[in-house]
């Protein structure tokens, strides 16, 4: 192999690997300032002073009604029980004498970002570069720890997702919502005067619920006995499921027969109604129940008596007891007295006796 041949694809090897080291570079210096929140914008440095900065590096955001408007450059102790942090703010942000500085958490992992807000008070004038948010225009990050600590025992018996929703919704209502802060506080205080109004009511009611709770303690075998019952039956009706689906089936088709009875009955059900109206305007006067009364007592006696005319058999006996004969005798000619017809009237009782038993009474 030549030298030339060589040589040649020493440059090209080369070459390659420069380049990779040159594009190697750039991703790591874009990465770098990524991850530091570089920015390459004109920025003005201004300076704040804090009485706590935990947490708070160099890097960490500046933000202005919560967009990005810089960094933080530096944090350094100040004094025995201050610290100065210095950041920069694009120099197309203006901030003023009034400008108020907050630490605030950026999320539950503990980062922090710095938020300026426009004060309220306070002398308007422009802050220029390089000036300082003096220590009574800063607040410094809610301390978590103590925080925490109050509600621990509320977070024993969370879950972990509903410990991180709580905490965070109270880290954004502690460092800087103070309406609501406010607003909470003024309903607790309601609610505490309320409570203090209603403290015989609530004494009253703890007595009572002492004495069920005492009754209930009494009653302790009893009711073990009434659960065990109710486990047994519950698992009674587990295990007898299939059979109650089966009835629930014959049940339905019950319920389907008797509505087929009852329209096929419907129209003699209509007509009984009716007639039952039409019987009830019949006796609706006082002369009509006395003579239903008087029918219904002697109606006994009467089946009593049609029964005993078919006892010997599939046939009726009639007796006759009473034979009568009405009618007018002709006048006799000669016959003194009988000159004009007379009418006359004879009645003449047969009894019948058969098997010892008079049959006319």
């Amino acid at each position: 192999m030549s030298r030339t041949g060589f040589d040649r694809r020493t440059a090209v090897a080369f070459t390659k690997l420069m380049a990779f080291l040159v594009i190697t570079g750039l991703m790591t210096a874009l990465l770098a300032a990524v991850i530091g929140n570089a920015t390459f914008d004109r920025t003005h440095e201004y300076k704040a002073v804090f009485t706590d900065v935990t947490s708070l590096v160099e890097g960490d955001d500046v933000r202005i009604a919560g967009v990005r408007v810089g960094n933080v450059a530096d944090v350094r102790v100040r004094s025995g029980s201050t610290a100065e942090v210095t950041f920069r703010v694009d120099s197309d942000i203006t901030l003023t004498e009034s400008t108020e500085a907050t630490l605030r958490y950026r999320n539950m992992i503990g980062q922090r970002y710095l938020a300026l807000s426009e004060g309220t008070d306070g002398p308007a004038g422009r802050l220029r570069p390089g000036q300082t948010v003096d220590l009574d225009r800063t607040t410094p990050a809610l301390d978590l720890t103590d925080l925490f600590g109050g509600f621990q025992p509320l977070f024993e018996a969370l879950s972990p997702e509903d410990t991180n929703q709580l905490a965070y919704e109270l880290i954004q209502v502690f460092q800087g919502e103070s309406g609501t802060v406010e607003s909470l506080l003024s309903h607790t205080a309601s609610l505490t005067g309320t409570l203090a109004e209603r403290d015989e009511l609530i004494g009253s009611v703890i007595d009572n619920l002492t004495v069920v709770l005492t009754s209930f303690n009494e009653r302790d075998d009893e009711l073990s006995s009434a659960i065990s019952t109710l486990q047994q039956l519950i698992t009674g009706l587990k295990d007898d499921r299939g059979v109650l689906t089966d009835s629930l089936d014959d049940i339905a088709t019950l319920t389907g027969e008797t509505a087929g009875l009852l329209e096929e009955s419907r129209p003699a059900l209509t007509a009984d109604i009716k007639n039952l109206r039409r019987f009830a305007d019949k006796v609706g006067t006082k002369k009509a129940r006395q003579d239903l009364d008087n029918t219904l007592g002697i109606l006994p006696i009467k089946i009593d008596r049609i029964g005993r005319t078919g006892e010997y058999g599939s046939f009726f006996n009639f007796f006759i007891c009473d034979v009568g004969v009405n009618g007018q005798v002709p006048s006799l000619s000669g016959v003194p007295g009988w000159e004009k017809n007379r009418p006359f009237k004879t009645t003449k009782r047969v009894t019948v006796t058969g098997s010892g038993v008079s049959r006319c009474r």
